[in-house]
């Protein structure tokens, strides 16, 4: 069993808001609609539209050397989680602070016009490619904020965000760290949006997960962290805690590139690793906050495991406010069931209308008043990853 570790505030940026209760709020009382975003190309035969996050909500800071998308999402993120738990730099220089990001694509196709260009005979500028080499997310959140612990940026597809956290939370159990910001972030791109498109298993409408009518999923974009702290460094600065990471676990199917197992084997062993670290069991655990892609092959797979493991508890999805914002996804999924327990409140999952064939369960559709402790979040990704984090209600 692990020892659990104290979350002392959040950071959160998507399609729904700025900030986490924003973010929230949408997600209790409103609706976000996916559009076809000005300045992102959507050659392709079928169109999805996408949850991208307005221009005027990114990252206003230092943009040297200039920040790719998705590091002014980060840092828009890290700075609303440094505010809500009062930490200043000059506490943070005293302290062993590490930083564990997850990321799908972050920099890695910022250098598409560059490539075009080369690709042309022409001379591109370089400035792509220094952004590129400067824009490593946990690199440069560490640089930025002047962190000396641990950096590492995972990049394990869809369940990176939920990966950070969970490895983040073993910094701090092994005494590594003082404090971890840990999280994930990724921005939308033409590369991964034609590559989704040509998988088809995007929607030409709003996303639906569970859906008996789903079509697929939306691409989004977004950034979301935890801070998460030791008992040395909550009594030293004086930090609240307003949650803890329970248990955390992790399993791959090894079954196919980007198909999940039919029957869900390893998501089950991610989901039971992490309810055995926490020391609770299944029963225990007040609602599921599911990574509900709108696609077929997830939707069926991740409620065939649901059932069983939880029978009757309540789940949500969220990607019909957010889209599916790959290594951002498990760490924003992260801070609204955080926030969920913490409030009392779960949020519908948006899109879902009838239940799909085949199932014997149905999602949260309306906002719905709750007493849990314990939540467990869960993400799937390509290659077959399946990871789970156990939360807890930080008690009055």
């Amino acid at each position: 069993m692990d020892h659990p570790v104290s979350i002392c505030a959040s950071g959160c940026i998507c399609a729904a808001g700025n900030d986490t209760s924003t973010c929230f709020e949408t997600m209790l009382n409103g609706a976000v609609k996916p559009s076809f975003a000005a300045d992102f190309y959507f050659d392709q035969p079928m169109r999805s539209p996408v949850f991208a996050v307005p221009k005027e909500w990114l990252y206003k800071g230092i943009h040297t050397p200039a920040l790719t998308t998705t590091m002014q999402l980060l840092f828009q993120a890290v700075d609303e989680a440094l505010t809500q738990s009062e930490i200043t730099p000059q506490k943070l220089s005293g302290l062993k602070v590490g930083a564990c990001i997850g990321s799908s694509t972050g920099a890695s196709l910022n250098f598409l016009s560059f490539y075009k260009q080369w690709r042309e005979d022409k001379k591109p500028y370089l400035e792509s490619i220094e952004s590129y080499l400067n824009c490593n997310p946990a690199t440069a959140l560490a640089e930025r904020y002047d962190l000396n612990g641990p950096v590492q940026t995972v990049t394990n597809a869809c369940s990176s965000g939920t990966d950070a956290i969970g490895i983040g939370a073993s910094w701090i159990r092994q005494d590594l760290c003082d404090l971890v910001i840990a999280g994930g972030a990724d921005a939308l791109s033409d590369i991964s949006y034609t590559g989704f498109s040509r998988l088809m298993i995007t929607s030409p409408e709003r996303c639906r997960p569970f859906d008996s009518c789903r079509l697929g999923l939306n691409l989004g974009e977004g950034a979301a962290v935890l801070i998460l702290a030791s008992d040395k460094a909550i009594r030293e600065l004086g930090l609240n805690s307003i949650a803890q990471v329970m248990g955390y676990g992790t399993c791959c199917d090894a079954y196919h590139l980007t198909a999940p197992h039919p029957e869900g084997p390893m998501l089950k062993q991610a989901i039971n690793e992490a309810l055995d670290r926490s020391g609770i069991s299944a029963d225990q655990i007040g609602f599921v906050n599911v990574h509900g892609t709108g696609t077929e092959n997830n939707d069926r797979i991740e409620s065939q495991v649901i059932s069983e493991i939880f029978p009757g508890t309540p789940f949500t999805g969220i990607k019909g406010f957010t889209g599916h914002t790959l290594g951002a996804a498990g760490a924003i999924e992260a801070v609204m069931t955080i926030i969920s327990l913490q409030n009392g409140l779960l949020m519908p999952t948006s899109g879902f209308r009838k239940t799909a064939v085949g199932s014997t369960i149905s999602p949260i559709t309306k906002c719905t008043k709750i007493t849990a402790e314990y939540a467990l979040s869960d993400s799937l990704a390509f290659g077959g990853n399946n990871s789970a984090l156990v939360f807890k209600k930080e008690s009055a």
